[in-house]
């Protein structure tokens, strides 16, 4: 660098002033200059040979300066000394520059140094800076822009105006945007555009719809894209089918973004048969496709599925990321697949994945419903930062497997901490008062959560663990009293705790309930066997073949028992009566082994060894 400076301006030689703007031109551009030390010989040779206020050095100097933060300090010091105030071309080349990059805000930084020294910003600086604050989402400082703007009378600039909207849109300062948006006398496809996207990003999928059926321009790609993001978090299939033909009306093609975009609202509305079939037609895959489909699986209640279609992706050689690594987690807590949920575990620390919240809240969640409490509590106590899904998928997997009372003392000590609860909390809490016999505790927390404290209102789940909590103990006058106060009709798996209860206790319902259960519209064979042999009881034998009947002409069978084994990994189901399972032989022959040696004095016949 020095050779070739000192080459460049020789004392000793003749003066070239054309010769020596184009090499320092050069030395500027090119990856001889790439930081701070180096820039700092190329300014000092710049002072000695007075070509320092040369507008054409200059601008290379502000284009070099744009390249990266670590010009910032050195580039507000640099336009004291030696920048012109009629000449903004180098100060709108370094915003730019810096609102692209990965530290925004030293746009700002820059911006406000321009006006200490008494420069005014042009039409083309506004929205380099509304760019910066969008992007580090500096809504204060964007909307302080925002007033300078209007007052020097930049506002009526289309370009300044867009901008403005796409930082509120960004910010989730939907009102400001909208008014924003109202005031546009003119409009072109990124206002409309970015007011939709501002909708969505803020959840407010209705009103994304209801602006984009009003566009009286022609939508962009990021437009369609958007709108498909608000029908899949509707689970409106229907707009969304409507919007896939109008992407392929307006010629946009079946790019990999428009693919991934529709895969995410077909696996949203549950359209799982759409979104495999999209899933295989794809021409190319990359790992938002993979997420898509996976956690779609999930979401959909097929974890089997997700964790069959992982294998596969592992397979073709990509490597997951946290978000498709949070979805398999949920799949083996879903499954009880402990096995693939270590591996998992395994392989986030192998590969030095961070762990962020997420993945945090999805490990606890995994190890506390495949029972491993102690390994839950360990991460959950080992984690820096929790909220109150990582409090919720601890106390769940408490209340799952019988442990009330250590949940009600991480209730308590959730509350403590300031951790608000909500529905979810509630409901894990009552579970763990059920499954734990605690009818005092479930009782004082389901007040408590009705309650002026939080004054939360009980869905169908939570008077369902209610009703269950006192039907357990016998309290079912109780118990009918809920039913009756709720602001819901109950379903079935409520009535089928009355009527389990009632059983077990040979308690007889009044007449009103057991007609209301007839009247009850279920294809649960259960509620009808139960309520059969209620009738039964009572000795209503007509009632008893109403049932019968009722359940043939519906074509409503008894649910068969089912199992479910990990095994290397993998998870079996096994269902009564069934011998699809391609070791259903082996399977038998091992358990008629077993159970001669278990009891020798007892002859066990099996089928397939006897040749039946």
């Amino acid at each position: 660098m020095r050779d070739i400076l000192a080459s460049t301006i020789n004392p000793s030689a003749r003066f070239n002033p054309s010769k020596l703007i184009l090499n320092t031109q050069n030395i500027l551009m090119g990856r001889r200059c790439t930081n701070l030390r180096s820039f700092r010989q190329i300014h000092a040779q710049l002072i000695i040979s007075g070509v320092i206020h040369d507008d054409f050095i200059v601008n290379k100097v502000a284009e070099l300066f744009g390249k990266s933060v670590e010009f910032v300090d050195y580039a507000c010091n640099f336009w004291n000394k030696h920048g012109s105030f009629s000449n903004l071309l180098p100060f709108n080349t370094i915003i730019a520059g810096f609102a692209g990059g990965n530290r925004p805000e030293a746009t700002v930084l820059v911006y406000r140094q321009l006006i200490r020294r008494g420069v005014l910003p042009d039409m083309y600086t506004f929205p380099a800076v509304l760019k910066s604050c969008r992007n580090f989402l500096g809504f204060a400082e964007g909307k302080q822009i925002h007033g300078v703007g209007v007052k020097m009378g930049f506002w009526c600039d289309l370009y300044v105006q867009n901008s403005v909207l796409h930082l509120y849109s960004a910010c989730g300062q939907c009102s400001d945007a909208s008014r924003v948006f109202d005031e546009m006398l003119v409009r072109d496809v990124v206002s409309w555009t970015s007011l939709i996207s501002g909708y969505v990003r803020a959840g407010l999928f209705y009103d994304a719809i209801r602006v984009f059926f009003k566009m009286d321009v022609k939508p962009n790609i990021a437009a369609f894209i958007s709108v498909l993001v608000a029908c899949g978090r509707l689970g409106h299939v229907n707009l969304g089918t409507i919007i896939h033909g109008l992407i392929l009306k307006h010629g946009f093609g079946m790019g990999l973004v428009v693919n991934n975009a529709l895969l995410d609202m077909y696996v949203k509305c549950a359209c799982l048969c759409e979104g495999k079939q999209l899933f295989n037609e794809l021409p190319e895959i990359d790992i938002v496709s993979w997420t898509c489909m996976i956690s779609g699986l999930v979401q959909c209640k097929a974890p089997e599925e997700a964790l069959e279609l992982f294998s596969a992706m592992q397979k073709s050689g990509v490597e997951p990321d946290k978000v498709i690594l949070t979805s398999v987690l949920s799949a083996c807590a879903s499954l009880g697949a402990l096995d693939y949920g270590r591996w998992v575990h395994e392989h986030t620390d192998r590969k030095g994945i961070k762990w962020d919240i997420h993945i945090g809240t999805a490990m606890v969640d995994m190890y506390a419903k495949c029972g491993c409490i102690e390994l839950a509590l360990q991460i959950f106590n080992g984690m820096s930062c929790r909220n109150v899904f990582t409090w919720n998928a601890l106390l769940g997997g408490l209340a799952m497997h019988g442990h009330g009372h250590k949940a009600l003392e991480h209730f308590d000590q959730m509350v403590r901490i300031g951790i608000r609860p909500n529905e979810v909390t509630f409901l894990s809490i009552l579970t763990a008062c059920c499954h734990s016999g605690l009818v005092d505790e479930g009782r004082e927390y389901f007040y408590q959560m009705i309650s002026h404290d939080y004054n939360l209102s009980p869905k169908l789940e939570h008077y369902g663990c209610m009703v269950d909590l006192l039907c357990r103990a016998g309290l079912l006058d109780e118990a009918q009293e809920i039913i009756r106060r709720m602001p819901m009709p109950p379903d079935v798996l409520i009535w089928g705790s009355l009527l389990s209860a009632c059983k077990a206790n040979e308690n007889l319902l009044s007449h009103d309930v057991l007609d209301r259960l007839h009247e009850l519209e279920s294809e649960d064979s259960g509620v009808y066997v139960l309520l059969s042999n209620i009738y039964a009881t009572n000795e209503r034998w007509d009632a008893v073949s109403t049932m019968r009947r009722l359940m043939k002409e519906k074509g409503i069978r008894k649910t068969p028992g089912s199992s479910v084994i990990e095994v290397d990994g993998k998870a079996h189901e096994f269902i009564f009566g069934d011998t699809t399972h391609p070791q259903s032989e082996d399977i038998h022959a091992l358990l008629y082994i077993f159970a001669n040696l278990e009891h020798p004095e007892v002859h066990y016949s099996c089928p397939f060894l006897l040749g039946e």
